[in-house]
């Protein structure tokens, strides 16, 4: 068996819900003894829909164990002005830690429209997520601030490229000498499939260039979608690893066999990346502590935990309960499940 995660999915537990928000994406790191979540929030009233691309904010919250519970602590970024490419919505976490400075890496977006409270116009909608790009804000504590840069770390190329759309997804490995490498998704146009990219700077909120003009694990077929990507490098392996979404269309097989589940790949320079023999880390099946199994509407935007010895220990994804994806009756809350080795 080749290129395989090495780790199964274990009992799932309720980590992070907030009464009233609908909460998705995380991104969980340890420090000074706690466990410490930044995830995406929005005010169930609205809907689900398309308001986190309009009215999302960005959150921090708290947990004495991995697993949670997880309580709120702060909002970490709120709305800034329209004039900036992040100042009406943020989205999409990702913090790292290095030389004693914390990397807050995600996705915002600004627009000129009204502030949407209740159905948005598709057009508005598209509008709107075109407009995603990534950026990076630091702090010297974790509970402290976080202070945002002005510009976006990675700007879409023009429509000669295929990520001539947005720079959105940010997911980040980190090196010991610096040298950052992140893994974003944009895709040519609207209803293309979506597609990964990999950019590298020389330090965390460096300038990022991109290492290739092609998206990795590029498919000729275009039900072929994948998203959501984490990405880390494993020491052991000396190998990049990723666990990403297969968000396969139409009916087609996709990675896994199943929509919305995890698949891995591996690659030894970050650029070409290999599907193992056995793909699927998760599936939107999953058995909970106290002994029921459901299958979630959604399993999404994966975030690893590693403990002191880089191991693997949980994975947690932004879920709710639905009998179709994205068709939620309750709020949206993060599941944390437990990682055995295999």
């Amino acid at each position: 068996m080749k290129n395989n995660f090495g780790y199964k999915v274990g009992k799932a537990n309720m980590a992070l819900k907030i009464d009233g928000y609908y909460v998705w994406d995380c991104s969980v790191i340890k420090s000074g003894g706690k466990y410490h979540m930044f995830s995406s929030r929005w005010k169930q009233e609205y809907g689900f829909g398309n308001h986190w691309l309009f009215n999302s904010e960005i959150i921090h919250s708290v947990a004495d164990k991995p697993e949670g519970p997880y309580r709120f602590q702060n909002v970490v970024f709120s709305r800034r002005g329209r004039e900036y490419f992040d100042g009406m919505n943020t989205h999409n976490t990702c913090i790292k830690e290095y030389n004693g400075k914390f990397y807050l890496y995600y996705m915002g977006t600004t627009y000129g429209g009204d502030i949407p409270t209740g159905e948005v116009p598709p057009n508005y909608a598209d509008e709107t997520w075109n407009r995603k790009r990534i950026g990076v804000a630091v702090a010297d504590d974790i509970n402290g601030e976080f202070v945002r840069r002005d510009t976006p770390l990675l700007e879409p190329r023009d429509c000669r490229y295929w990520d001539c759309t947005v720079t959105t997804n940010p997911s980040v490995v980190i090196m010991p000498d610096g040298k950052t490498y992140m893994i974003y998704k944009s895709r040519r146009a609207i209803g293309k499939p979506l597609k990964l990219g990999i950019a590298v700077a020389d330090k965390p909120d460096g300038e990022f260039k991109r290492l290739s003009d092609k998206p990795i694990l590029d498919f000729s077929d275009e039900n072929m979608h994948i998203e959501d990507p984490f990405i880390w490098y494993d020491e052991g392996k000396k190998k990049f690893c990723l666990i990403a979404k297969d968000d396969v269309k139409n009916g087609a097989y996709g990675i896994t066999g199943e929509w919305g589940s995890g698949f891995y790949a591996e690659s030894d320079d970050c650029m070409n990346f290999e599907i193992g023999d056995e793909p699927k880390v998760y599936s939107r099946t999953i058995e909970w502590t106290d002994g029921t199994t459901t299958t979630q509407g959604n399993l999404e935007r994966p975030c690893v935990l590693f403990n002191e010895n880089g191991e693997p220990t949980h994975i947690f994804c932004a879920s709710g309960f639905a009998e179709q994806p994205f068709d939620f009756k309750d709020t949206t809350f993060v599941v944390c499940m437990e990682l055995k080795k295999k």
